[in-house]
């Protein structure tokens, strides 16, 4: 009898375990379930898709369910995983769309169910015209809501990377836009002194920014009309909830799968669980902090990819690991570009690290028509002097220099191995002295 590998779930981990699987394996039967309408989509293109960047929703969509087929795996979407039995090897699932249930056998499962949106528990948060922004179903909701309704004044809840993006894209398109942030400053991965100047850029361009501030409730008729923190209040008539995610579990909770940091399922290097012959990735799965080198739950779509891949490999046969994480980021606010990657200060004191750090202001090029401002932020051990993390915040390709310190940081690299490093130099790209070297060179 053949063996069959079920995957549960079909966006960045779900479909990359089975293209992988099907890889390592060209006999292996493998069946991929999702229960939304779509599957292997790109979420971080959906504020470009709401503000017009992206012209379709079909722009999206990196694989469709024909793309599958074509290599003899089959994926349902509109079935919902109900139950998993681990000792008969089963799961039970709903057809949706015909509305009965059935059952499946699996010699190895991949459990790739992703995150739902964290909501915001206050009073009337369920009135029409508030919106999380997670699927292309949101983004096509959202979309469809602003050239319906036409709303003026936007309230987004959460400076992360969406709220940001958002406040953007709802910008451009000449609404008026508040963001509202609880912790002390916005981009709360980031350090404070760095956040201060995503903060300036925002109100520089328009956006109303809150810092500190909880929403506690909202009040409306038909559609939310009024946003409430504990002192004030004020119209809105358009939300987006951006304030995080929470890793969907309970299938596999209920299954007796162990959970880890953030209710995440535990998984080790080859993205197995406490149950043998089943899988997780993605962002229903913790991942290995290369510096910390303890469990984190840091949902991204990069690792999702990556460890759906592995997943996927070792299912079918192989024998891949994954060798975690440094929480590494990008976004664009308006012309500002922020990244970041290893640990911040703020996460270096809780992880026990002796650390020190440095600031630069450079310049991102040396034809000043081409130039831009970079600030740098690095972070190093006292005790060994290894680089920590680093933080880019600039204009005119600032932010992808976090790909250098990425690179160091994931090699282990002691400040001294890199002070020199050989980069590129010509004057539309860079000075002489790139600002990844003069941040460096402020340790020595």
């Amino acid at each position: 009898m053949k063996k069959k590998m079920l995957v549960i779930g079909a966006v960045a981990a779900g479909t990359s375990a089975a293209a992988k699987a099907r890889r390592v394996d060209p006999e292996l039967e493998i069946k991929v379930f999702a229960d939304g309408e779509d599957i292997s989509y790109g979420a971080c293109g959906l504020p470009y898709y709401i503000g017009g960047t992206i012209k379709t929703m079909e722009k999206l969509l990196a694989r469709t369910i024909e793309d599958f087929a074509r290599h003899d795996i089959e994926v349902r979407n509109r079935c919902q995983a109900l139950e998993i039995d681990p000792g008969e090897r089963t799961v039970l699932l709903r057809d949706l769309v015909q509305n009965r249930n059935f059952t499946e056998r699996y010699d190895r499962l991949v459990i790739a169910t992703g995150a739902r949106p964290m909501l915001l528990d206050c009073r009337n948060s369920n009135l029409p015209g508030i919106f999380t922004l997670r699927t292309v179903s949101d983004g096509v909701a959202i979309k469809e809501y602003l050239e319906k309704k036409k709303p003026a004044n936007i309230l987004i809840v959460g400076a992360g990377y969406i709220g940001l993006e958002m406040a953007e894209t709802l910008s451009r398109l000449g609404l008026s836009v508040t963001l509202a942030e609880r912790q002390p400053h916005v981009a709360p991965n980031m350090d404070a002194d760095m956040a201060a100047k995503i903060q300036e850029h925002l109100e520089q361009h328009g956006v109303r920014v809150l810092v500190d501030t909880e929403i506690v409730g909202f009040e409306g008729q038909e559609t939310v009309q009024r946003a409430f923190t504990p002192s004030s209040s004020f119209p809105v008539d358009f939300v987006l909830v951006s304030i995080g995610v929470r890793p969907n579990t309970q299938l596999a909770a209920d299954a007796g799968i162990k959970l880890g940091v953030a209710n995440a399922i535990k998984i080790n290097s080859r993205m197995e669980t406490n149950l043998e012959g089943i899988y997780a990735a993605g962002d229903c799965a913790t991942a290995h902090h290369r510096v910390t080198g303890k469990d984190v739950y840091i949902p991204m779509g990069t690792t999702a990819n990556k460890q759906g891949r592995v997943a996927g490999a070792n299912a079918a046969g192989g024998s891949e690991v994954f060798r975690g994480v440094l929480g590494t980021g990008i976004a664009r606010v308006f012309d500002l570009e922020i990244s970041r990657t290893g640990l911040t200060e703020k996460e270096c004191m809780p992880a026990g690290f002796d650390f020190y750090s440095h600031s630069v202001e450079c310049r991102t090029a040396a034809i000043p028509g081409l130039a831009g401002p970079i600030w740098i932020k690095l972070t190093a051990s006292r005790a060994d002097n290894r680089l920590l993390g680093a933080q880019i915040v600039g204009r005119n390709n600032a932010a992808k220099r976090i790909d250098v310190y990425a690179a160091a940081i994931t090699m282990g690299a002691r400040l001294e191995d890199i002070y020199d490093m050989d980069l590129a130099y010509s004057p539309p790209f860079s000075p002489v002295w790139d600002p990844v070297l003069v941040a460096l060179n402020r340790f020595r």
